[in-house]
């Protein structure tokens, strides 16, 4: 009879150890999802920011753009007689 009540109280440990580990499995897993719902919308964000930024790369270094630029603010203006010297080394 002694012995009966103590392999009932080890299983009654065991199956309250098994419940808290549950609980605690599911806590870590939804803690997990948030986190993951907040890497997402972040990798997101900086995609959508990396697709800004090649378009205004490609749109500061339109050639059209950048001769503007250099007339309206540098004050500057094309050569009048070009010339473009090759040298071989």
């Amino acid at each position: 009879m002694n012995t009966r009540i103590s392999i009932i109280i080890v299983l009654l440990g065991l199956v309250i150890i098994s419940a808290l580990g549950v609980v605690y499995t599911r806590h870590d897993s939804r803690r997990l999802g948030v986190q993951l719902g907040e890497l997402e919308n972040h990798r997101d964000e900086v995609i959508a920011e990396w697709s800004r930024l090649q378009l205004e790369q490609a749109w500061l270094a339109d050639a059209g753009q950048v001769e503007s630029k250099a007339r309206d603010h540098l004050g500057m203006a094309a050569a009048e007689n070009p010339r473009i010297l090759v040298i071989k080394p």
